[in-house]
């Protein structure tokens, strides 16, 4: 059971598997089990890497407060604990801020981020008049409902029910991690850190229109764009098999990219 130092503070991590390197970050209601779905199915080809916030799992959840400006060192943490490099990050919804950051403090250890249902807090007033716009429309549903189908909660009621169970296992909450979004990067920023940046989102996400992602896409010069149809904002846990398949043909992809560079 490896810990991470990230300034003195205790971050817990696991590495599966053997492979290219894939360093999972969790949403605002998950831990490193909540990529149980993930590692399983990924480890026979790549290098699995999942990751505890400060305040989530087993990662050390002592401080009063938590301030999302210290989760990308998080992530840093495990990347040069593992010595990993040519890593790519997968974030999760607000995880994917952390990710996205941590990438742009590491290039040389980060060769690609996927902003999974996130625009990754990129600082761009078009993208977030869009999101803002996304964001009204979701908060007039109830929270599982803009994370799951409604169909998916009826015809696996135990899944969703673990699902929810998840977040129990945390202390921080999501206000915790809203300040991620401060001071974000702009489209400079990351074409100058040489970054590979891929957006992954589902074709019903109640959160983030397919609009205002291919939007995102748009302006992120040389970034890729998966929209997996069907998929929920949630996709990594409820349609896990078109989430696996696509964030192993991004590795992929990803990987060619650069060598062919």
């Amino acid at each position: 059971m490896p810990y991470a130092d990230s300034d003195g503070t205790s971050i817990y991590y696991e590495r599966h598997g053997s492979g290219p390197a894939i360093l999972f970050v969790h949403g605002s209601g998950g831990h490193h089990a909540a990529w149980w779905q993930q590692a399983a199915a990924l480890r026979d080809e790549f290098t699995v890497v999942t990751v505890d916030l400060r305040g989530f799992g087993k990662s050390d959840s002592s401080m009063p407060e938590f301030d999302g400006q210290d989760f990308p060192g998080d992530v840093v943490a495990v990347l040069e604990a593992e010595d990993l490099t040519d890593a790519m990050l997968v974030g999760q919804s607000i995880g994917s801020v952390a990710a996205l950051r941590a990438g742009l403090l590491r290039p040389d250890r980060v060769s690609s981020v996927v902003l999974g249902h996130s625009l990754g807090g990129i600082s761009h007033p078009e993208l977030k008049e869009l999101a803002a716009a996304d964001r009204a429309e979701a908060v007039k549903l109830p929270v599982i409902d803009r994370l799951l189908t409604r169909q998916f909660q009826t015809d696996r009621a135990d899944l969703t029910f673990l699902f929810q169970q998840m977040g129990t296992f945390n202390v921080a909450k999501m206000q915790d991690l809203r300040n991620l979004d401060t001071n974000g990067p702009s489209l400079a920023e990351i074409r100058e850190s040489g970054v590979k940046v891929a957006f992954l989102a589902g074709e019903k996400d109640a959160v983030l229109s397919v609009k205002t992602v291919t939007r995102a896409h748009e302006l992120v010069e040389g970034s890729h764009l998966e929209i997996v149809p069907g998929a929920p904002h949630s996709m990594y846990w409820e349609t896990p098999e078109a989430y696996n398949a696509a964030v192993a043909r991004l590795r992929r992809t990803l990987t060619a990219t650069k060598e062919a560079a």
